[in-house]
């Protein structure tokens, strides 16, 4: 018996593993593009990139070519897929991230030299005793100045792996003075302020949703709260959005219950609800957000759910219109893909994605069409989409396919829209003069005990503008004729921008609020 078996047992193995390889294979013919015993054909595609590379006259940058096909072929499917090139993959997912390793500085270029502008509080360069007017000379051995060095060369220069050190050497009162500083996590922060605004109205200015976002969000509320909040102001206004689940979780501190706040869907991808899991910090207080044609992406699926329960009052100008779900996908060359997978709809089923059959120009060009076309300056003018119209639970109108339609609308400060404002811009006059001024009245300006006590005291003399004035002139800006309209929107911003050297975005959005438009309808809205 045992003879028997040795002899049909390598039979047996054969017959065996024969089974095996059919079976594999037929669930290999399951897959698209796979027959048993085939050999997968090479794309067109491929062939091309192959016959340019082996045969074409010239020698070419094939890697380059290559990235340039995946942008054609991204363009013909919806404006925001997009392929990101290796080089550019870690400064989107450090956004995302929402912190990089670096130095924790904030530069600008003043005649081929790279002037700090800020030292971030606590960071590697505040410990390492680097000022606010440092001047770069060397960063380790490689010269910086006067060499007409980029922004993007130089932050190149100063990021690198975390608890690795650079040397800065710098000019300060006439004298190189050398720095070694180690690199740490740099917070790149969702919220440019957050302040109580008077008589327990909060104010939180979000700018976009990184994977920081809520947990930012929830320190400024708990924070706001310790100060007595009970109103809130929410600015998503140039808020472009990001990350969908941080979005959700700010949601879900607004709405009670179990609440669908959004709800995303596509060929390949099986329908997702997104709903309230519990309970949140500001469930009741009075809430309105701010929004213009700006806020878009997870932004609108905040607005949305917002609107759609009638949790909040929507304040300022259309939203820009954007209801796809991306998902990034890396590739094998260290680049990575973000395909559109989904689209989101809103808690009553609201898609407010505009648009896009007319190709990427188009689909941009609708929103500068909003200022040609007057929208942005009379609710009059503002475009719905009247085949697509929703109610709320409680019989609001409100409509899906192009953004979201505020419930009080704020026309934009056509102040800013002169000659004269374009090219200050442009030029960065405001910020320039500001650092400036911020050097040549430090002890003053440090005086001031908060941005409150210096709104309260500071004051922007006639000699001041004057100052300002010259230093547009030598830019070939005239301001000599200016409305009186213009002139205070400028000093309002010469101010925000000194305020912002002593006191960050803080101090910026602080006194800018003092005169905005949106802001102070809002605190009309929330103070009857």
């Amino acid at each position: 018996m045992n003879k028997k078996i040795k002899v049909w047992l390598p039979l047996l193995f054969s017959i065996t593993m024969i089974a095996g390889m059919m079976l594999g294979y037929k669930m290999r013919d399951n897959m698209p593009g796979k027959n048993f015993f085939s050999i997968d054909k090479r794309r067109p595609i491929q062939e091309v990139m192959d016959l340019i590379e082996t045969k074409y006259v010239d020698s070419v940058k094939v890697a380059a070519l290559s990235d340039t096909a995946i942008a054609a072929i991204l363009s013909k499917l919806d404006p925001h897929s997009v392929f990101i090139p290796a080089d550019d993959l870690q400064s989107v997912n450090d956004d995302i991230a929402g912190n990089f390793f670096g130095i924790g500085i904030e530069f600008n270029l003043y005649n081929d030299t790279i002037n700090v502008i800020n030292v971030v509080p606590d960071g590697p360069s505040f410990k390492a005793g680097l000022k606010t007017g440092d001047k770069f000379i060397k960063v380790n051995d490689t010269l910086v100045a006067g060499k007409k060095i980029t922004s993007d060369r130089i932050r190149k220069l100063l990021r690198g792996d975390l608890d690795t050190k650079v040397v800065i050497t710098v000019l300060r009162d006439d004298k190189t003075v050398p720095f070694v500083i180690t690199r740490g996590i740099i917070p790149v922060s969702s919220i440019d302020a957050s302040y109580i605004i008077e008589n327990g109205i909060g104010y939180i200015k979000l700018n976009k949703f990184s994977l920081s976002t809520y947990r930012e969000f929830m320190q400024a509320m708990e924070a706001l709260q310790k100060q007595g909040l009970k109103k809130l102001i929410l600015d998503l206004r140039g808020n472009g959005g990001g990350i969908l689940d941080e979005a959700t979780s700010i949601a879900d501190e607004f709405l009670d219950g179990d609440k669908l706040i959004v709800y995303t869907e596509g060929t390949h991808f099986e329908k997702k609800e997104y709903r309230c899991k519990r309970p949140g910090l500001f469930e009741k207080g009075e809430l309105v957000v701010l929004a213009d044609e700006g806020t878009a992406s997870a932004s609108e699926i905040l607005i949305g759910a917002l609107q759609d329960w009638n949790r909040a009052t929507i304040v300022g100008r259309r939203s820009f219109g954007k209801g796809l779900v991306q998902e990034q996908f890396d590739l094998s060359d260290g680049s990575a893909l973000r395909l559109t997978i989904a689209r989101y709809y809103t808690p009553i089923g609201r898609s407010i994605q505009r648009p896009y059959n007319n190709g990427e120009k188009a689909y941009y060009a609708e929103i500068t069409n909003r200022f040609h076309d007057g929208e942005v300056n009379s609710a009059d003018s503002v475009k719905h989409d009247t085949t697509k119209i929703f109610k709320t639970p409680n019989g609001k109108i409100v409509y899906g396919g192009g953004g979201i339609t505020p419930d009080v609308f704020i026309p934009i400060d056509t102040a800013n829209f002169s000659m004269a404002f374009a090219k200050i811009y442009y030029t960065g006059l405001v910020a320039d003069f500001a650092y400036h001024f911020y050097l040549q009245n430090q002890a003053q300006l440090n005086s001031y005990k908060s941005t409150r006590d210096f709104i309260k005291n500071f004051t922007f003399t006639e000699d001041k503008w004057k100052q300002f004035v010259a230093a547009a002139a030598r830019d070939s800006i005239e301001l000599n004729n200016v409305s009186d309209k213009e002139k205070t929107n400028l000093i309002n911003r010469i101010q925000s921008s000194i305020a912002r050297q002593v006191w960050r975005n803080e101090g910026l959005y602080e006194l800018m609020n003092t005169k905005d438009s949106a802001v102070l309808k809002s605190v009309e809205l929330l103070s009857k």
